[in-house]
C-alpha cells in the first residue's frame, strides 16, 4: 500500500510522463494503479547486440518510495523475456547497484529505465550471470531481499 508521500510522488511522475513523454526507446505501457508500472525498453543504435528487441520492465512501488527503491524486474511471460545479460537472471531479477546501495530518492522510474537501457546498450556478451540456475531455484520472489555483490561494472 502506498503512503501519501509515495502516491504524491508517483502521481507527479506519471503526469510528467503523460505531458512530456519518455526518452526514445522507453514507453510506459501500464500504470493501472500507483503500485505497479510496466515499461518497454528498446536499445538504440546500430552497435547493440539487442537491436530490434524489446524488453518489459516492471516496477512495484512500496509505501517508502522514493526513500526506498521500487522492486524492479524484467518481465518473463508469453510476450516478453528478460535479456540475456551478465547482470540479468532468467527470472528477471537484476543485479544493479542503482537498485540497491546506489539508490537515491532523486531518481525516478524513467531514470531507472534509462539506466537499464544504458546497461543493455553497453553489453557485449549474451549470457546469464554465473550461478543463474542456482540463484533462480533459491531466489526470493522480491529481488530486494537478495544480498547482491556489486563487483563487476564492466558490462
Amino acid at each position: 500500500m502506498a503512503s501519501g508521500l509515495s502516491t504524491k510522488r508517483l502521481m507527479k511522475e506519471l503526469a510528467e510522463i503523460r505531458n512530456k513523454g519518455t526518452p526514445e526507446g522507453i514507453e510506459l505501457i501500464s500504470a493501472e494503479n500507483m503500485q505497479v508500472w510496466t515499461f518497454t525498453i528498446s536499445v538504440l543504435g546500430e552497435e547493440t547486440i539487442y537491436r530490434g528487441e524489446k524488453f518489459a520492465l516492471r516496477m512495484k512501488f512500496g509505501s517508502r518510495y522514493p526513500i526506498e527503491c521500487p522492486e524492479v524486474t524484467f518481465v518473463a511471460d508469453d510476450k516478453y523475456q528478460p535479456p540475456l545479460h551478465p547482470h540479468v537472471y532468467s527470472n528477471g531479477h537484476i543485479c544493479a547497484s542503482i537498485l540497491g546501495t546506489e539508490w537515491s530518492p532523486v531518481l525516478n522510474a524513467v531514470a531507472i529505465c534509462i539506466t537499464m537501457q544504458s546497461m543493455l546498450a553497453s553489453n557485449k556478451k549474451r549470457e546469464r550471470p554465473e550461478g543463474n540456475d542456482r540463484y533462480v531455484r533459491n531466489a526470493p520472489s522480491n529481488p530486494k531481499l537478495t544480498q547482491w555483490m556489486y563487483d563487476d561494472d564492466t558490462v
